[in-house]
């Protein structure tokens, strides 16, 4: 009798227990997807006055880039969902595949892609363009967390620590960096530097990656002579007004004049071809200038959120795969919203980097989308520390 009384206790437990990670992980799911569509929501907003002007003078209509990122954000759409959907450990066995792809799309753009910027990052389809880095981002993650997690026993030997991070990390950055994209680069770098810590890499391994990482950074930023003048046009972009300072004081213009709730939706002087990339990567001075500093603020603090929800979505993933492709992901996006708001404010250089979910590009927008929908899957499936899984 007392065994029995002590099993269904036991039971009753159990399914209280598994009731509140059904509340937690619903909550979490919510809660994040209702920050990216509010990002979603705003850049549509910012999209229509930002890309007003560049779409009459390049294609005759104030309407056409804003259709086609409504166009990428259905398609964005339908990637979350299925990616919300299928079980995060799929990534995990089709890794090798994934990366393959990848670094056939990295050398692909190097031989038949177009240039523009002085950069050759985009494959022409007919229809559409397809940038084969913003892929990258995401395979360089899953690869690198599924070979971290098959490997955690053995990284304490040096050479199964190298192997992959050269092979994945190392190689993706090369191929970027050719194309040239130190931005996109960075990004990949920072993302894999934040699965490596999480792991069970010892820690001199990992500070020494992060150090030769940062210095071959530092190196290609000073051998280049437009990246150097990014560089100096942030340290001070009074030298050269209406050169290489001319688009991080428009845009600073831009925010001043915004104040502190702007001066109206679709009401930006800026837009009008003071700020160059203003659908892009200047994106956030239009959203400063029309909703002022409390915009500016909001849209930081739904990236804050994300963070947050992201790490909180790692620390409970039933297993070390899905810990580290969760912070990957984590990391990638918010990583590429601070860089991208800093280089806006002068708080850093600038890199061209999209803000996620809001810049115009379809390619960024379709994988950021997607990404966000591994992030639910593996959010749905989140466990209590003590249920979790080690291999």
């Amino acid at each position: 009798m007392t065994t029995k009384v002590t099993s269904i206790a036991g039971a009753r437990s159990a399914a209280r227990r598994y009731v509140a990670t059904a509340e937690i992980n619903t909550r979490l799911t919510v809660l994040f997807s209702l920050a990216v569509g509010l990002l979603l929501i705003i850049g549509l907003g910012a999209m229509r006055s930002a890309s007003s002007v560049v779409g009459l003078e390049l294609e005759g209509n104030g309407w056409a880039f804003f259709t086609r990122q409504l166009v990428a954000m259905a398609f964005g759409i339908v990637a979350m969902v299925v990616a919300a959907r299928v079980p995060y450990n799929w990534y995990r066995k089709a890794a090798a595949p994934i990366f393959l792809v990848s670094i056939a799309g990295l050398l692909a753009v190097l031989l038949v892609g177009d240039r523009d910027y002085g950069s050759q990052r985009w494959i022409d389809l007919g229809f559409t363009e397809f940038q084969p880095s913003e892929f990258a981002k995401f395979a360089t993650i899953v690869a690198l967390a599924a070979v971290m997690a098959k490997k955690e026993r053995k990284l304490d030997d040096v050479w199964h620590f190298v192997v992959p991070v050269v092979t994945i990390v190392g190689l993706t950055c090369l191929l970027i960096i050719l194309e040239p994209d130190l931005g996109t680069m960075l990004i990949v770098a920072a993302a894999a530097f934040a699965i490596l810590v999480v792991s069970a890499s010892p820690m001199r391994y990992v500070a020494s990656a992060g150090a030769i990482g940062a210095v071959g950074a530092i190196l290609l930023a000073y051998i280049s002579d437009y990246r150097f003048a990014r560089v100096t046009a942030f340290l001070n972009p009074y030298a050269d007004e209406l050169g290489d300072g001319y688009q991080v004081l428009q845009g600073l213009g831009a925010l001043g004049t915004g104040g502190t709730f702007g001066v109206g939706l679709g009401a930006s002087r800026t837009r009008w071809g003071w700020v160059p990339n203003a659908h892009t990567d200047f994106i956030f001075a239009i959203i400063g200038e029309e909703i002022g500093f409390a915009g500016g603020v909001v849209i930081i603090a739904l990236f804050a959120l994300i963070a947050v929800l992201g790490l909180v979505v790692a620390f409970r993933a039933p297993d070390r795969f899905g810990r580290f492709l969760a912070v990957g992901i984590t990391v990638w996006i918010t990583t590429q919203a601070v860089v991208n708001i800093g280089g806006v404010v002068q708080a850093m250089p600038i890199t061209g980097m999209p803000l996620p979910f809001i810049s115009f590009g379809g390619t960024a927008l379709v994988m950021a989308m997607g990404a966000a929908g591994v992030l639910l899957s593996i959010a749905r499936r989140g466990v209590s520390t003590s249920r979790r899984r080690t291999r």
